[in-house]
């Protein structure tokens, strides 16, 4: 089988054409999608590990102890 490298289906002329045309956002609305995705992230950092999560670690903690000795 040939190996070949994807160059895409696009050649480099219309690529860049294309990537003119796309919305940019502005520098507010990127600051505003940033501190929603920090408190998203921020809000799942503190709910922690669930209990049954934590009592499956322990289990196979405890297991691997087994078995190495």
């Amino acid at each position: 089988m040939k190996d070949r490298k994807s160059t895409g289906s696009r050649s480099p002329a219309l690529s860049d054409a294309a990537d003119s045309k796309k919305p940019q956002l502005s520098p507010e609305i990127q600051g505003k999608i940033g501190q929603q995705l920090r408190k998203i992230y921020d809000d799942m950092v503190n709910q922690g590990v669930p209990d049954r999560f934590a009592d499956l670690l322990n289990r196979l903690d405890k297991q691997k102890d087994g078995e190495s000795r």
